[in-house]
């Protein structure tokens, strides 16, 4: 990794009190700043992560409204600007996502060969035994109508929400145009 690019994580928070603290504490010392954003959490997980938490890479961004996942992760993205990190990488709060990942992530971007990475569940079979069937199932229904509507058939995964971007591509995100949920976990992007 390169000395002099930064790298920080944005982790949406609704309902992940049970896993956030263990999630955070597996993130490694490549990254450089953390931003929890508690999106109107009803179980109050920014106020355990501020209680709780000692490390000091973290920054806990409160939602007056709930807007979903895309909504956390552009407050998110835009709070890493404002702050000059170089690659953001977006981590879930349930646990889910490995942060030891997080070099493979950033290493693209940090050489130059990439802008944006994104995960893949279905690169390494053994990993998908571990996931539930129906949930399997559904994944694999999704990722299949994304590629029929979007036109996109050689990528893989799509609905996989564990990925890195460059500070520079981030800031060009129409930020305005993601579509928000409130009331329900989930949003859009519209382009």
């Amino acid at each position: 990794m390169t000395e002099t690019m930064s790298v920080g994580v944005v982790i949406p928070s609704y309902k992940v009190t049970a896993h956030i603290l263990d999630v955070i504490s597996r993130i490694g010392p490549e990254v450089q700043k953390i931003y929890v954003v508690d999106d109107c959490c009803p179980d109050r997980s920014g106020d355990l992560v501020e209680r709780s938490c000692t490390d000091a890479r973290v920054t806990v961004v409160r939602h007056e409204h709930n807007q979903g996942v895309g909504g956390a992760v552009m407050t998110g993205y835009r709070a890493a600007i404002r702050d000059d990190v170089d690659v953001i990488v977006k981590i879930d709060g349930d646990g889910q996502m490995d942060p030891a990942l997080v070099p493979e992530f950033v290493a693209p971007i940090l050489t130059g060969h990439a802008d944006y990475t994104k995960g893949n569940r279905f690169f390494n079979l053994e990993g998908l035994s571990s996931m539930p069937g129906m949930r399997l199932f559904g994944n694999a229904v999704l990722s299949f109508m994304t590629k029929i509507s979007s036109g996109y058939w050689s990528l893989f995964d799509p609905t996989n929400g564990y990925t890195a971007i460059h500070r520079d591509v981030a800031a060009l995100l129409p930020m305005e145009r993601i579509s928000f949920t409130h009331g329900a976990h989930q949003s859009s992007l519209f382009l």
